[in-house]
């Protein structure tokens, strides 16, 4: 299994340049660090042309930040870039991450031992709850598929032809890129996790995040967690009865 690295860094956010190059030196896989896509430096009408809504179930309710945008189409990027390249699959981690090398070094044979089948392996940040299939472990990592897939895109290993896949159904988006991998019931392609992973979050360390959402009256908040909470639900209902298949089905 032939993977090569991706290492998502931002230009401008030159607080995380450095980290972004010790992930790649620390990865244990041949790659580059890869320029993200700085959603808030597009011109308004370029972002808009990439967005549209309600294009699957169910809705997502809110606006897509530019950041999320940008990231989004940083993702598409790479998935796009492994099509051109002699490499079966990409391992992608975002320049706000740690690893801590005994745990991810046997997680990273874990996902390349099953990206083939599987298609698509998250890194997990934290531990994976509710329902979920066991496929196997090695030492302390446990690969599993959930019914309802993590959010986040710190780390994952996607394979060539689940890239192709899921590059193919995001010519326009309407939501950010973690929920939308989550979305099985419409991508057909069902999320695998490793946890623990060896991958943690540092933002906080760094800089923060990069995709800001400024400040909110506390009414609004309210709204955005009644609408988040019904929108959950309503994710619950659609992984459920999901027609994806637990086993995979995608030769990376």
């Amino acid at each position: 299994m032939r993977v090569c690295a991706f290492i998502l860094h931002l230009p401008r956010a030159t607080a995380r340049r450095q980290n972004a190059h010790d992930l790649l030196a620390a990865c244990g896989v041949e790659g580059e660090v890869w320029p993200a896509v700085d959603g808030g430096a597009m011109p308004a009408t370029d972002r808009d042309a990439r967005v549209g809504t309600r294009l699957f179930d169910p809705a997502y309710p809110f606006t897509l930040k530019p950041g999320e945008i940008g990231c989004f189409l940083g993702h598409r990027a790479i998935w796009a870039e492994l099509q051109t390249r002699d490499a079966d699959a990409a391992l992608v981690i975002e320049d706000d991450a740690a690893l801590e090398h005994e745990t991810f070094a046997q997680a990273l044979e874990l996902a390349r031992a099953h990206v083939g089948r599987l298609g698509y392996i998250q890194f997990q940040t934290r531990d994976c709850t509710g329902k979920q299939a066991p496929i196997d472990a090695a030492g302390p990592c446990r690969l599993v598929v959930p019914e309802i897939g993590g959010l986040r895109t710190t780390a994952q290993m996607v394979g060539k032809r689940a890239a192709a896949h899921l590059l193919a159904l995001s010519e326009t988006i309407d939501r950010p890129v973690d929920t939308f991998v989550q979305s099985h019931w419409h991508t057909g392609l069902r999320p695998a996790a490793i946890t623990p992973s060896g991958v943690s979050d540092i933002a906080d360390r760094l800089d923060g995040s990069t995709i800001q959402g400024g400040g909110k009256r506390l009414s609004e908040k309210l709204r955005r967690e009644l609408r988040r909470a019904r929108y959950r639900r309503a994710v619950a209902r659609h992984a459920r009865h999901s027609a994806a298949p637990v086993k995979g089905g995608f030769d990376g």
